[in-house]
């Protein structure tokens, strides 16, 4: 008898727990779970700004494909957005965009009258006494052989220089009251109002950069053609 009322009371505490008390906790994670929806649905979701206007701002205008370096914003001149190294993000050891900037232009500078150089030594003009030829990678190591004395006081002229340079860059970036490659040097008066002396310095930096590479190709054509850079040209 006892037994049985065991049994009896344990099928009905079992009876309670399928039917009653499963029942309200099932209807009660599914009532939270329908509030949590819906409060949920209440919140603001935010926005993102995927018009074709905001994709092309953050895109370089040089190169489409990639994003917009930072640091580039079309202030300096001649500025296109080209980076694809990120040099202009670099900010160690005192090396900055505006250190960039200032190694671009005297690289520039010291090519485009490199290239006038080359070719007015191939058509004659040259200082008297040093040797004239059509080939000038071989000229200079003949003009080396013959006579470095010069060579060598032109180096050590250039490196006194870069003495006093570094001093004007380093100055110069701190006070922010130098644009970089700005010495001061202007014998004939150019960029006389701001735009005149903006479209300077964009003619400048565009010129500059096409005559690296004209160097570099006259530099390569010479040691590996044996010609001059004119020679090369009509060839």
């Amino acid at each position: 008898l006892h037994v049985i009322v065991f049994v009896s009371n344990k099928f009905n505490t079992v009876h309670f727990i399928i039917n009653i008390i499963i029942p309200i906790m099932f209807s009660t994670v599914v009532t939270v779970a329908c509030l949590l929806g819906s409060a949920v649905a209440f919140v603001p979701t935010p926005v993102t700004r995927s018009s074709s206007m905001v994709m092309a701002a953050e895109r370089s205008k040089s190169l489409p494909f990639l994003l917009k370096p930072v640091k580039l914003d079309g202030t300096l001149p001649g500025d296109e957005g080209f980076d694809p190294l990120g040099l202009s993000n670099i900010d160690d050891l005192g090396i900055d965009l505006y250190w960039m900037r200032e190694a671009e232009l005297k690289h520039s500078r010291i090519a485009m009258l490199a290239v006038v150089g080359a070719i007015a030594q191939e058509l004659g003009f040259v200082v008297p006494g040093l040797p004239t030829g059509k080939n000038q990678v071989e000229l200079f190591w003949t003009c080396l052989d013959r006579n470095p004395g010069p060579i060598f006081a032109t180096v050590i002229f250039l490196s006194i220089l870069e003495i006093f340079g570094g001093i004007a860059i380093t100055e110069g970036r701190k006070s922010g009251d130098r644009a970089p490659g700005d010495f001061g040097f202007n014998p004939l008066n150019f960029g006389k109002t701001p735009a005149t002396a903006k479209d300077f310095a964009l003619k400048e930096i565009r010129n500059g950069r096409l005559a690296m590479w004209a160097a570099a190709g006259i530099l390569l054509q010479g040691a590996t053609t044996g010609a001059g850079a004119l020679e090369n040209l009509s060839s």
